[in-house]
């Protein structure tokens, strides 16, 4: 259950939290296996917020092929390092592909987004990544993949 998520100035170790979210985790592992983030843009980074990606239209609207997911809460605050399920507007239960990644503490987000996982290391790689909604120039997903997989 834990992922590497290479930047283009280091690696970010993410520990999942199957125990929080066990049906967002098993399809992030699902997803990263299959290389499906590899090359995807940070496509909205709010300075003092958080880093969203996982879009592979790089707009925001984009999701995998596998259907939504059900909302996982957990009383599991959101802090520094956070993993995020991203869904479509304020419905709960549209989650797919795309996660956010918290810059700081963000109690509003708490019991209302699934928490699945942290960085447990690399973070400052992701403080580096590029702003803007859409970022200018978005940095992007060099290639992530599970750390039992390591090439």
């Amino acid at each position: 259950n834990t992922v590497i998520m290479e930047l283009k100035s280091g690696k970010v170790t993410i520990q999942l939290r199957p125990d929080l979210a066990p049906k967002h985790v098993e399809r992030f592992k699902t997803l990263t296996s299959q290389g499906f983030y590899n090359g995807l843009k940070f496509h909205r980074v709010i300075p003092g917020f958080m880093a969203q990606t996982g879009d592979p239209l790089g707009t925001g609207a984009g999701g995998s092929s596998l259907p939504d997911l059900q909302a996982e809460f957990s009383g599991v605050p959101f802090e520094r390092g956070t993993l995020g399920a991203a869904r479509q507007g304020h419905d709960k239960n549209t989650a797919n592909s795309q996660f956010f990644i918290t810059f700081t503490h963000t109690p509003h987000l708490n019991g209302d987004y699934t928490v699945f996982g942290k960085v447990v290391d690399g973070m400052q790689h992701v403080d580096q990544i590029a702003k803007g909604e859409p970022p200018p120039n978005p940095d992007t997903i060099i290639k992530m993949y599970l750390a039992t997989a390591a090439p």
